[in-house]
């Protein structure tokens, strides 16, 4: 299947308290990989075999790179979680500019911005010199002002119940 280019590559950012952010990345991307896109999908702060990296590993126009030591959402990191993410980010900074990828996931990038691992003003930078073509999605929690303001689509999930707060742990296939 040949490629489609994009005359305006749009900026995505999936945000808020609930889940479902990552997953709609991944479906996004899924539906891209299928239309013959090539996707780049960097994971920001993660480091591990989770089932969605199975899956995604049998589709041939898909990448992912995964830019963390070690998973972690509170306390503070080390520099070892900030070299992951710097090298992640620069990783992905390549991705977009060389124009071999039509989608790009910066995946939980918000988070790693509000635990300082990045700074807001480089992805901004980012989103500034982004190629047009170039489709961009940005997910996690907590996503700053500045970058809701450069965003095309704003999509915010939002908790009302959720079975962790009852004491349930995270389930293969569903969580993880």
């Amino acid at each position: 299947m040949a490629r489609k280019k994009f005359k305006t590559g749009l900026i995505h950012v999936y945000t808020g308290s609930g889940k479902g952010k990552t997953t709609a990345a991944l479906g996004l991307a899924v539906r891209a990989a299928g239309a013959g896109l090539k996707v780049s999908i960097h994971q920001f702060m993660k480091n591990g075999q989770y089932s969605e990296l199975k899956a995604l590993k049998k589709i041939n126009n898909i990448i992912v790179r995964q830019c963390g030591q070690r998973p972690f959402i509170k306390g503070k990191p080390e520099y070892g979680d900030i070299k992951c993410a710097e090298d992640g980010f620069r990783a992905a900074e390549r991705d977009i500019n060389s124009l071999k990828y039509d989608l790009v996931i910066l995946d939980e990038i918000n988070i790693a911005l509000k635990l300082g691992l990045i700074k807001t003003k480089d992805v901004i930078s980012l989103i500034n010199r982004k190629p047009k073509g170039v489709e961009l999605v940005l997910t996690g929690r907590g996503s700053p002002a500045a970058i809701l303001k450069k965003a095309d689509l704003i999509t915010e999930m939002k908790e009302i119940r959720h079975p962790f707060k009852l004491g349930m742990t995270a389930r293969m296939g569903i969580e993880y």
